[in-house]
């Protein structure tokens, strides 16, 4: 594959399209003065080949290959190549059919870049597969030795030369390949990490899902052990109920016997009850002679006391119950008040409601007294003698007539006129459509070119969208980081220069220990203080002197640790908070000071500053004892004062010590440390809020860095898109076939619009005739159809009138109905108020009742200690007792007690009776219940209490056998809240899940082992192919450099104690004599050397190109000569492109092609050199020779 032709068009000094046709498979030369644009064709090539360091064609960026940097009105550049590709033995992958590839590339201002191959669109990739594919990679080229070359080949360092070994055997495709399959195993292994991730995520959720089947599994055991539990324990219960039932009637039947017994022994003591009491009442007349008076007056007085306390009691009561009952009485009303307040929202909906229908009511009666309205105007028109045309317009007969026959008129008028137009339509479309058939093929293959790439950009704009990218929001954000960092570069100088004003606010330390927690050291005494007005900062100052740059640590430990290990640059001193101990000014010394010079006028040190509440003590050290005065007056005054005597300050910084020392004078002329401190805070504070903003932005950069490249990539490939569409529209729109299509696309749109107005004028025309006929009818019957229109009307009339009075009637009950509905809303709005009046009486009601209550509680808690009573009350008792005694001689409470016994008795066994009944009667239930509940009971009650059953009473304990089953019902509640009974099917799910993780990791794993076990395997080929490449590389170079130098000799040799593979230096050796460095050489010998290298690679893999920009700048003429014969005999396998100044060079090319500079513009013209033409007169050599001799003494 060789080039055969170069089109340039905008491109450095090309600025007109230019086609350089004509170049040699083998030898070509291109000269020309200097700047005249020779190079320039060699730049050309390389901007094709996709070069990406663009310093290699003496360019910064894109737009500096644009002619004039695109301002001499042109904006693009263009460079479009012909290869030769008939020898298919070196075709490229793919183009094997292909006798010739033309390959554009263009860059147009802006940055917009785009390739074709063969006219089609391609991306940049598939172009550097085709060059590399040929062995034509313009990034790593050993076929480019352009101005330069040669002195970057002799000052390669060995791994340098070891690439273009690697690059000339085929092995650095390899690497590139190497490198992509390393990152396919890291990839590999972010897979593997990630599966091991979802793997333990798997084994989580598998044994959580064993954990769960178990749980499940041990609820139905327990399911199954309840169901056998209560099966026993249920037929337990049976077999007691029956047994209760039968022995409730025995006993039944033994207490009944027992309370006839009992009766008759009762009756019997009745009797001498009665024959005992006739003889009480004889001894009781004795008894009450003589005991009478005395009772009766103790009762009397017993009975006034009692009288009082119970009316008092009585009262008291009553007030209770009257409290009771206003309670009552207010929950009713409560009750009442929020029963009508639902009421009264379900009103307010309801009159909501109300309005709505109302509102819609009045709507539609607009439209019923429009109805009205406009049947009246109907009337009043009929009686006046006029008719309503379709259009609902009042008119006469005649009128109506005459407007008929003019629509006649005008749509046969516009139906001749549409045939005409039709006819004409029709007529010129046959006529173009046979034009049109005859230039279709082209337009088709255009307009199938124009869809393809409108489907391209449509799915294009698509990805963009997916990105969700806004544009320019990376160059925001950069400008930004680029504001922010200026910004932050500024604040850190600032920082710095008001920190190196006071070095002493330095402090840094290295941690004593490991894991030390920078807590414990609090910092510098004035890091740690704010003052809260600046114009006591030299005050403050001056109190602090030297313990403003003390440090504050937690306690005494911390600050030995400090001093110990903590690598401190100068002397400091600690104060530990736990140990410090200051004396702090009292209340009263403090109000005495400001009572003699003012509130305003006299403060304390501690007060001016700001600080943390965990440093008081340490500012209390610092501040505490001290006072601060605005005058020289005041200070003295209160410094010296016998109930003050405190060192105080000026706000000048002069001192007074009640001591009888001064202190003052001048002070320097500099900010305040304070105040400066002030400013250095507000900088650090600024500094740290810049440097996070900074750091998000860089974020959000990092972020989208990804995003933005590809939107960049599909941006320029749909702008690119976006222009081949355009100029495929322009192509088709301005195509001959296409304005054919457009004027058959407007005659067939004139023939629609032709036979549309003719259906329309034909139908309006037939319309006319029948209305024209029907108003005839109606002329010669006019008086009839006068009657009948007046009669229609009048019906009409008659119906929007009763329509309007029935809607009238409706509307009216509606309000009737809504004005009753508010009137009650408002009532019971009315009422909520009255219940709340009444609540409030209650409540004060209330609130007296229980005043009253309190007092007559305190007045019956008297009368019940009251002592008289107490005295009556022990009076009675006494007498009450001697009676007792006296009524104990009668017998009678014997036999009353005994048959009171008897009575008890009899009770007690009633009460059992009936006792027994209802457990009888239970036990009755109960089985009955049991057998409506249990159906099982009936098939399987023989078994009850049988042994070796499963009802086996003796052998299951019934008792136990409930009690464990209230545990187990206890234990499967709790169970069934936490049970998964879909455990089963999850655990089968988690385990395909954990089974199906484990086989991609097993692929993951084989497949990372199989690209590991392939690059080892290449590694060792390419090893045996690096050393095959070096050995007849060096071969050859040894070779050549002899050959261009006779008795020279060179090599290409492995640094001394380094392996081939680790790099590669050139040798040396003039006669015998090894040279030790490259430096030893002349410059010309270098150049051969590098030549040398350079031809020798050619001759083991050569490239199908070859371009050679003055290599030989460096030569002599002989040597220059030399070389162009040796290129022109030895290397016909490969084109060569040779840029020369030097008749021996371009002498040899069989084709010389010549640049001119001409109206700002480079131009070329070319020659061929036929086999006579190489040779240079005699005369011509004699003269270069004479002037390389002299060159050389020179």
């Amino acid at each position: 594959m060789h080039i055969k032709s170069i089109i340039v068009e905008g491109f450095k000094s090309y600025a007109q399209r230019t086609e350089i046709n004509g170049f040699d498979p083998l030898f070509n030369a291109i000269t020309g003065l200097n700047g005249s644009g020779k190079s320039n064709i060699l730049d050309s090539i390389c901007f094709l080949l996709g070069i990406s360091n663009l310093t290699h064609v003496r360019a910064s960026n894109l737009q500096d290959l644009v002619y004039k940097n695109g301002q001499g009105g042109i904006t693009k550049a263009t460079v479009s190549i012909t290869f030769d590709n008939s020898n298919k033995s070196q075709s490229p992958l793919g183009f094997e059919t292909h006798d010739e590839i033309t390959v554009t590339r263009q860059v147009v201002i802006g940055g917009r870049n785009k390739y074709l191959i063969n006219g089609v669109n391609a991306n940049n990739t598939r172009v550097q597969d085709l060059f590399c594919s040929v062995g034509l990679n313009v990034n790593n080229p050993h076929f480019l030795i352009m101005q330069g070359r040669i002195t970057k080949v002799l000052n390669m360092k060995p791994p340098e030369i070891l690439a273009m070994i690697e690059e000339a055997a085929g092995t650095r495709m390899y690497e590139c390949k190497k490198i992509s399959a390393q990152k396919t195993i890291e990839k590999k292994e972010a897979k593997l990490k990630e599966i091991q991730t979802v793997r333990q995520t798997s084994k989580l959720i598998f044994d959580k899902c064993i954990f769960e089947r178990s749980s499940y599994l041990e609820y139905q055991k327990l399911m199954r052990e309840i169901q056998h539990l209560s099966r026993l324990y249920v037929a337990w219960l049976f077999v007691c109920a029956e047994e209760t039932k039968v022995k409730s009637a025995e006993n039944l039947k033994v207490m009944q016997d027992n309370i006839a017994k009992m009766q008759a022994t009762m009756a019997e003591n009745e009797s001498k009850v009665q024959e005992l009491s006739a003889q009480i009442q004889e001894l009781q007349k004795k008894k009450d002679q003589e005991v009478n008076g005395v009772l009766k007056s103790l009762e009397e007085a017993l009975a006034d006391v009692q009288r009082v306390d119970t009316k008092a009691q009585s009262a008291l009561d009553l007030k209770k119950q009257n409290l009771k009952d206003e309670m009552k009485k207010k929950k009713e009303l409560v009750k009442s008040m929020e029963e009508d307040k639902k009421m009264l929202t379900v009103k307010e909906k309801e009159v909501s409601k109300l309005a709505e229908q109302l509102k819609t009511l009045q709507e539609e009666g607009q439209k019923d007294s429009a109805a009205l309205e406009a049947a009246e105007q109907h009337f009043k028109a009929v009686s006046a003698g006029l008719s309503t045309n379709e259009d609902g317009e009042e008119a006469t007969l005649a009128g109506q007539m005459m407007a008929c026959k003019n629509d006649m008129s005008k749509a046969d008028t516009e139906a001749k006129q549409a045939q005409m137009t039709l006819k004409h339509a029709q007529t010129e479309l046959k006529t173009k459509q046979a034009e049109v058939k005859k230039m279709d093929s082209g337009y088709k293959k255009d307009q199938d070119n124009f869809q393809a790439v409108r489907s391209s950009r449509e799915k294009l704009e698509a990805e963009l969208a997916k990105l969700n990218y806004e544009d320019g929001k990376e160059e925001s954000l950069l400008d930004q980081r680029r504001q922010l960092s200026r910004e932050v570069a500024k604040l850190k100088e600032t920082y710095e220069r008001l920190v190196s004003r006071f070095p002493n606010l330095r402090f840094h330390y290295k941690d004593p220990e490991r894991g030390w927690d920078h807590s414990k050291v609090k910092g510098l005494l004035a890091n740690l203080i704010t003052v809260r007005d600046v114009s006591y900062a030299t005050a403050l100052e001056v109190v602090a002197g030297g313990r403003l740059y003390n440090i504050v640590v937690d306690t005494e430990v911390t600050g030995k640790k400090l001093l110990e290990k903590g690598e401190l640059q100068r002397r400091y001193t600690i104060i530990p908070l736990n140990k410090i101990s200051a004396k702090t000014l009292n209340d009263k010394v403090v109000n005495t000071a400001k009572s003699l010079v003012g509130e305003d006028n006299a403060h304390t040190a501690l007060s001016l500053v700001g600080y943390e509440s965990d440093l008081r003590k340490a500012m209390e050290y610092v501040f505490g004892s001290t006072l601060v005065c605005d005058t020289l007056d005041n200070a003295k005054k209160v410094a010296f004062d016998k109930q003050v005597m405190t060192k105080t300050v000026t706000l000048g910084g002069d001192i007074f010590d009640p001591q009888g020392t001064l202190s003052g004078g001048a002070r320097s002329q500099s900010a305040s440390v304070l105040t400066s401190l002030q400013e250095l805070k507000e900088v650090q504070d600024n500094l740290r809020e810049k440097e996070a903003q900074l750091h998000d932005t860089e974020r959000q950069l990092a972020g989208l860095k990804g995003t933005a490249e590809k939107y960049r990539q599909l941006k320029q490939q749909h702008e690119l898109k976006v222009e081949e569409e355009q100029i495929l529209q322009a192509k088709l729109q301005q195509s001959s076939f296409h304005q054919q299509q457009e004027e058959l696309e407007r005659l067939r749109k004139a023939i629609e619009e032709s036979e549309e107005t003719l259906r329309v004028s034909k139908e309006v025309q037939k319309r006319a005739e029948e209305k024209y006929k029907v108003l005839e009818n109606k002329m010669k019957n006019a008086e009839a159809e006068r009657e009948k229109e007046l009669k229609a009307a009048q019906q009409k009339l008659n119906t929007a009138k009763s329509k309007a009075d029935a809607f009238n009637k409706k509307l009216k009950q509606k309000q009737q109905e809504s004005d009753a509905v508010a009137l009650e809303l408002e009532e019971l709005r009315r009422e909520q108020t009255g219940y709340e009046q009444q609540i409030q009486a209650v409540d004060e009601a209330m609130k007296a009742i229980q005043e009253q209550i309190d007092s007559m509680s305190c007045t019956v808690s008297q009368n019940k200690v009251f002592v008289p009573v107490r005295k009556a009350q022990e009076e009675l008792a006494k007498q009450k007792e001697v009676i007792m005694a006296q009524d104990k001689e009668l017998k009678v409470n014997t036999i009353l007690e005994q048959n009171n016994e008897v009575q008890l008795k009899i009770k007690e066994l009633e009460h059992n009776i009936s006792k027994h009944r209802k457990d009888s009667q239970d036990a009755a239930d109960k089985v009955t219940r049991m057998l409506e509940e249990h159906d099982w009971i009936h098939s399987e009650r023989q078994f009850f209490g049988q042994p070796n059953t499963s009802y086996d009473f003796k052998t299951n304990n019934p008792r136990e056998a409930g009690q464990r089953l209230k545990k187990l019902e206890e234990t499967t509640s709790k169970l069934e809240r936490n049970v998964n009974k879909r455990a089963m099917n999850m655990l089968n799910e988690a385990e395909e899940r954990y089974n199906d993780l484990m086989k991609k990791k097993r692929i993951v794993e084989n497949d990372k082992a199989k690209i590991l076990q392939t690059i080892e395997e290449l590694d060792q080929k390419k090893n045996e192919a690096l050393n095959l490449a070096w050995q007849k590389v060096n071969k050859d170079f040894g070779s050549i450099f002899s050959t261009l130098l006779p008795g020279a000799t060179a090599k290409l040799a492995p640094p001394q104690g380094c392996g081939v593979l680790e790099g590669l230096e050139f040798k040396v050796a003039l006669g015998n004599t090894w040279k030790e460095n490259l430096t030893e050489l002349s410059g010309g010998q270098r150049s051969l050397v590098a030549l040398s290298l350079i031809l020798a690679m050619l001759l083991f893999k050569p490239a199908p190109i070859y371009i050679l920009d003055e290599v030989d700048a460096a030569l002599d003429l002989s040597h220059t000569q030399n070389i162009g014969q040796m290129l022109r005999t030895h290397f016909r396998h490969s084109q060569f492109v040779v840029v020369s100044l030097k008749d021996g060079m371009f002498t040899n090319a069989n084709v010389l092609f010549k640049t001119k500079f001409v109206d700002g513009m480079s131009t070329v013209s070319r020659t061929a050199l036929s086999q006579s033409d190489t040779n240079l007169p005699q005369k011509g050599q004699d003269k270069a020779r004479q002037k390389d001799k002299r060159n050389k003494q020179m």
